[in-house]
């Protein structure tokens, strides 16, 4: 019985023992804050608000509906734009080309280029501003004139002596007494009024570019020049002395073109050619073949003349010799 008791007391203190361990135990894993993750089920509108760490960047709040992004940098503005709306200026729209831009205004299609000083003339975007005329002289540039004498100027020998005033105009080399006749000059007759002349850049001996009929007449609302009509492979010629500004298929619905600048005026234009014999910056002279005719982006074999007169088409049969 005695022996009973004392196991059971042994049996007591290992219990206790093991309870003051246990106790230690959890005090441990309570300072360490090792807690289990909980789930917040609650309405997200009810849970209470949960500052982030310390040292880390608030969230952005989403933009309102319709409102653009702020952290995009502006587009900058297209190259000319402080020019849009003046005289000599242009605005680009969907479809222009230079080439166009320089056939509509009488122009070189690389000194478009140049003027509006574009580093890459292949391309230019909608809205962009463009010079298409020559700009004009400085105002402030000095110009030097010759001088015009103030009078006629008379010479004599270095030992003559100069006339003396009551002097005789037959009296002997120095006698004072001779008196000096002056006899006015003659005042040459007004000369007739003559006519105004004529503006060089009009002044042009122009041929007809083909020797085929004519089978469209110019129409400023359609053909914008005449539709000459023969066989593939005829002569295509110059209608004028010039210089060829443009010579490739880059311009829709002229097929393989050249275009001839013949002075700041006048230019002429070569259409739906099969052969091209001239190359751009060229010059030619009136009569001189530069293409064959041919049917490139039409329907027939046809030669598509233009004649422009500052970017405007007119009328050749106006200017060509009759036949």
């Amino acid at each position: 019985m005695k022996l009973n008791r004392a196991s059971s007391l042994s049996v007591t203190r290992v219990a206790e023992v093991c309870c003051v361990l246990l106790v230690a135990a959890l005090a441990g894993c309570a300072s360490a804050d090792h807690r289990a993750p909980v789930e917040d089920r609650r309405p997200a509108a009810s849970r209470p608000a949960v500052s982030p760490p310390s040292g880390t960047p608030a969230p952005a709040a989403p933009a309102a509906p319709g409102t653009a992004a702020t952290a995009d940098p502006a587009k900058p503005p297209l190259p000319g734009w402080e020019n849009a709306g003046k005289p000599g200026y242009y605005t680009v729209k969907p479809g222009d080309t230079l080439i166009r831009l320089g056939l509509e205004n009488g122009q070189n299609w690389r000194d478009i280029a140049r003027w509006s000083g574009l580093e890459n003339p292949n391309v230019i975007e909608v809205g962009q501003v463009l010079r298409v005329v020559p700009p004009a002289p400085d105002p402030n540039a000095v110009t030097v004139r010759p001088v015009a004498p103030a009078g006629r100027v008379e010479s004599r020998p270095l030992d003559a002596k100069p006339p003396v005033a009551g002097a005789s105009a037959s009296a002997p080399a120095g006698s004072a007494s001779a008196p000096t006749v002056v006899v006015p000059a003659a005042t040459p007759p007004a000369a007739a009024a003559a006519p105004a002349p004529r503006e060089p850049d009009e002044d042009l001996n122009w041929a007809w570019p083909a020797a085929g009929p004519v089978g469209t007449p110019f129409d400023d609302n359609k053909s914008k020049g005449l539709a000459i009509t023969g066989k593939p492979g005829d002569p295509v010629l110059a209608a004028a002395d010039g210089r060829v500004v443009y010579a490739g298929a880059g311009l829709r619905g002229y097929g393989n073109l050249v275009i001839v600048k013949h002075n700041a005026t006048y230019l002429t234009a070569y259409a739906h050619n099969q052969t091209l014999l001239v190359k751009e910056d060229q010059v030619v002279r009136r009569g001189q073949k530069i293409a064959e005719m041919g049917s490139s982006d039409a329907e027939r074999v046809q030669l598509h003349f233009e004649i422009r007169r500052q970017g405007k088409p007119i009328d050749p049969a106006r200017l060509l010799p009759p036949r």
